[in-house]
């Protein structure tokens, strides 16, 4: 593992592989490098593979005040630059596809193309109606989880998230303790995600006039919030490929890794630059 400074804050990184093409690999919330950890070695053999740990997880610096998925943006932006992996695929799972997403809108020369899992861009679909159950549910178990992070109830606050938003009941029983450690111990970075105003939005119009491929992704066992997002980007990108793993929900390259990992490939392979 590596460090360094862009964008004014400390990343950790690592980068392995043996291939000349780059993939940068963008983890979620509460995340870190290790949500990656059984799809690199798949990778390794056909791709530069960089994975790092987002401003505020695990190993990289959290600085003080707010930040914004903008810095997300411009940290990913500034790694490719620093380590000079441009163009590079980058591929986003949750909060990193939004990342991911919002990087093709502002830096489109730093890519070969993006990958997209379930972005919970969820702005997109506050105008549609036969959505707002679905929504209300949402936000109603996110605010919990901002209440429960915010008491100092960091371990309930996980637990919550992992089974009402991302995984569903009985998921967190289920994960290794360095994973629920892991998701413990950045809780208070998504509190810091959770009060930024722009974390949910999206300008679908932007992204529109990006020139390279696209994959968006979602699971079969998805949430259905993802699902109505991802038919949003699908409508307005009529370019973009759209595919759901069967039998999968939110975090294929966890649950179901060789699967991801012959998605990626495939689509790679079909594009090449």
């Amino acid at each position: 593992m590596a460090t360094v400074k862009v964008n004014g804050v400390r990343i950790l990184y690592e980068l392995s592989g043996i291939g000349n093409i780059p993939l940068v690999l963008v983890h979620g919330s509460w995340g870190s490098h290790h949500g990656w950890d059984l799809v690199v070695p798949g990778f390794e053999d056909s791709f530069r593979v960089l994975t790092y740990d987002r401003r505020g997880h695990s190993g990289s610096e959290r600085p003080t005040g707010q930040d914004s998925i903008c810095e997300d943006v411009a940290d990913l932006a500034a790694l490719i630059v620093h380590l000079d992996l441009g163009p590079a695929w980058v591929a986003g799972n949750s909060f990193g596809a939004s990342i991911t997403l919002r990087l093709a809108v502002e830096h489109p020369e730093l890519l070969r193309g993006v990958i997209a899992h379930d972005p919970p861009l969820f702005s997109l679909i506050v105008s549609d109606p036969s959505a707002a159950t679905i929504l209300d549910e949402v936000s109603q178990s996110i605010d919990n989880v901002v209440d429960r992070i915010a008491s100092g109830d960091h371990r309930g606050a996980a637990k919550q998230f992992i089974e009402t938003v991302a995984l569903g009941p009985g998921a967190w029983a289920q994960l290794p303790p360095d994973s629920q450690q892991t998701l413990i111990e950045n809780a208070s970075t998504f509190l810091d995600e959770a009060n930024d105003p722009e974390q949910l939005a999206f300008d679908l119009q932007r992204i529109t006039a990006f020139p390279r491929p696209m994959l968006i992704t979602t699971g079969s066992h998805s949430p259905p919030a993802f699902g109505r997002v991802i038919s949003k980007l699908a409508d307005a990108l009529p370019t973009a490929e759209v595919y759901a793993f069967p039998n999968v929900g939110h975090v294929p390259q966890v649950t179901h890794p060789d699967a991801y990992i012959e998605a990626t490939k495939e689509f790679i392979r079909k594009h090449p630059m």
